[in-house]
């Protein structure tokens, strides 16, 4: 007698481990499977539910009862990667982690940014472009983070600003600038000058603050 699937626990982009059954995993991990390799393969925002589907060879049915659209299958594809780096954020060690100068934290957060972008780009692109991008969880991570910094800062900056500096980070423009033929280092230095100028606070009698 054919014994009954067992149940399988998983812990995916970040969640609570869930019960799921081993025949449910299998189609699940075909899913992630086929759409990291469209994904990477193809633009990403042209890849449809059917392609996922027929590359994963599961119906279409089957993909729907666990993802609504392309978007929410790279965000868990992608998800593992940001918790990685907001637990880095939350715990590890300055200046990317806490103890470091607002301005310094900001550089660290962008140099691992776009580290996250130059090996993750095609699923940034699948799941935080044009207005998606706002709506997911880990961009209200991200925001939150650089709106402390901020504020810790001590430079009297617009509210504004948190969204100016988030801006360099659309997967988009990381993508044209990369067309362009600029590198990742210079990407980075860019964006580290950005966190300098704008984060380090004016001198006082001609000394800067410590």
């Amino acid at each position: 007698m054919a014994s009954e699937p067992v149940d399988v626990v998983l812990s995916f982009g970040g969640r609570p481990p869930t019960r799921e059954r081993a025949d449910a995993a299998r189609n699940r991990l075909k899913v992630l499977v086929a759409a990291e390799k469209l994904f990477a393969s193809a633009n990403a925002t042209d890849v449809t539910m059917e392609d996922i589907a027929r590359e994963a060879g599961v119906g279409r049915a089957t993909l729907y009862r666990r993802y609504p659209d392309p978007v929410s299958i790279a965000q868990a594809l992608l998800g593992e990667h940001e918790t990685e780096l907001q637990q880095r954020i939350l715990f590890g060690p300055p200046p990317l982690g806490p103890g470091g100068e607002p301005a310094e934290r900001l550089s660290a957060f962008y140099g691992a940014m776009v580290d996250l972008l130059e090996r993750h780009l095609h699923l940034v692109l699948g799941a935080e472009t044009g207005r998606a991008r706002f709506r997911t969880g880990v961009y209200g991570f991200w925001r939150k983070h650089v709106e402390v910094l901020v504020r810790a800062s001590r430079i009297d900056a617009p509210a504004s600003v948190v969204d100016v500096l988030m801006a360099p980070l659309a997967p988009e423009l990381y993508e044209y600038q990369r067309g362009l033929g600029l590198s990742t280092a210079e990407i980075a230095d860019g964006l580290r000058w950005l966190a300098t100028r704008t984060l380090t606070p004016p001198p006082v009698n001609g000394l800067r603050p410590h």
